[in-house]
């Protein structure tokens, strides 16, 4: 790593807790108030780390949940198979028990008090471009990309989409009008969170400026926009840090420039994939810089010459990566620049790798460790082998020796 980007790390100090920005929690998505009874799963039921390829998760959209529909079907598939005959409702407390441990009592308290917040937002906010807050195929993407995500191929993505460096992908994706609409829209807000003396709450514990966008009611379209179009990509470019389930997002617009913030310090995301798009507008500088992806073990190991790698933004344009992708942003120098970002998340991987000890599929230093084990293995049988044979060769020597003298 180099000396600049130790600099940038320290930037972010106190706001990276292992590694990881303390991302806002109101994107688990709770809806009502903890359900009473949980049954503990015993030690022999865990999920599976495979699907049940063949077996079809039913519906919870008509239960009361702490957590979305979604996630409840979405990890159905993975219970062991005694579960997957039982009701729907010692399904849910099963599932319950394993999501609650990625939410503490405290954090659920915040939680509640965000849900609250929100909803006095969506009573009380009218907005400007309501166009936006469903998902219009032809008024949001360029062409290209809807054909490629219809398709849905790996060679109709691959048609539209550059990796400049490994595990960092670009493609054209929105249309200017949209992106003018959707500043238009976050300018409405922050001038009605203004005129109303309401308290925004910030995308992050590092961005000091933007707004969560699912908080003015943006939630249902960005869910559509991450099943239907991020979703069928990461299947494909990132299946090993669970791609094909991904099943929450945390959808927020960041803001750089003059009184807004410069850069942003070197961290990972909150999340499995991460899309970010710039909306615009006039702007230089805001490179995004690139250092490899880690697991927790490994975030602040130095980087290799090819995991170093710039980005410059183009407005409309996306980039997506993996959430321990190590990132950050340089200094916007002039003029102002917005970004729409998609954390994309999965509750099955998330549980999955609590299991896992190898993370060399996905994580650069854990690949080098891994090479560099059977290195050591490999040059240590040959070793053994050389010296075996030498023994061999020794021993027939002798025995030709012996051989000539009793002639």
């Amino acid at each position: 790593m180099s000396s600049g980007d130790r600099r940038e790390a320290a930037t972010a100090a106190g706001e990276v807790k292992n590694g990881v920005v303390s991302g806002d929690l109101s994107q688990r998505q709770i809806q009502s108030e903890p359900a009473s009874g949980v049954v503990a799963p015993s030690q022999n039921q865990r999920l599976r780390l495979n699907p049940s390829k063949d077996h079809k998760p039913e519906s919870y959209d008509d239960m009361q949940l702490d957590f979305s529909p979604s996630i409840f079907s979405s990890l159905e598939r993975y219970l062991p198979p005694p579960m997957l005959g039982v009701n729907r409702e010692e399904k849910v407390k099963f599932m319950r028990e394993i999501l609650m441990k990625y939410l503490p009592q405290g954090e659920r308290t915040r939680v509640q008090r965000h849900r609250d917040y929100r909803q006095k937002i969506i009573t009380n906010y009218q907005p400007l471009h309501r166009e936006l807050y469903n998902l219009h195929i032809g008024n949001f993407f360029v062409p290209p990309f809807v054909k490629a995500i219809q398709d849905n191929t790996e060679e109709s993505f691959r048609s539209i989409i550059s990796e400049p460096s490994p595990g960092v992908f670009t493609f054209e994706m929105l249309q200017p009008r949209f992106c003018e609409l959707l500043l238009a829209e976050v300018e409405n807000f922050e001038k009605w969170v203004n005129e109303a003396k309401f308290r925004i709450m910030r995308p992050n514990t590092m961005n000091k400026y933007g707004a969560v966008l699912d908080d003015f009611g943006l939630e249902t379209m960005l869910d559509k926009l991450m099943e239907t179009y991020i979703r069928p990509l990461s299947k494909v470019f990132f299946a090993e840090v669970g791609g094909s389930t991904l099943d929450s997002h945390h959808g927020f617009v960041v803001e750089y420039g003059k009184d807004r913030d410069v850069d942003l310090g070197f961290h990972v995301d909150d999340s499995e994939v991460t899309l970010n798009v710039c909306l615009g507008k006039q702007f230089t500088g805001g490179e995004l810089f690139f250092r490899g992806t880690r697991c927790e073990k490994h975030v602040n190991t130095g980087s290799q010459t090819e995991e170093i790698f710039d980005y410059s933004h183009v407005p409309g344009r996306a980039v997506l990566h993996r959430g321990r992708h190590r990132h950050g942003a340089r200094a916007t120098t002039s003029g102002h620049r917005v970004n729409l970002l998609l954390w994309c998340r999965s509750s099955v991987f998330r549980e999955m790798k609590r299991y896992q000890k190898d993370f060399s599929s996905w994580c650069g230093e854990c690949f080098r460790e891994k090479k560099e084990r059977q290195r050591l293995s490999i040059a240590a049988t040959k070793s053994e082998l050389l010296k075996q044979e030498a023994v061999f060769i020794n021993q027939a020597s002798k025995r030709c020796n012996r051989q000539s003298q009793k002639e």
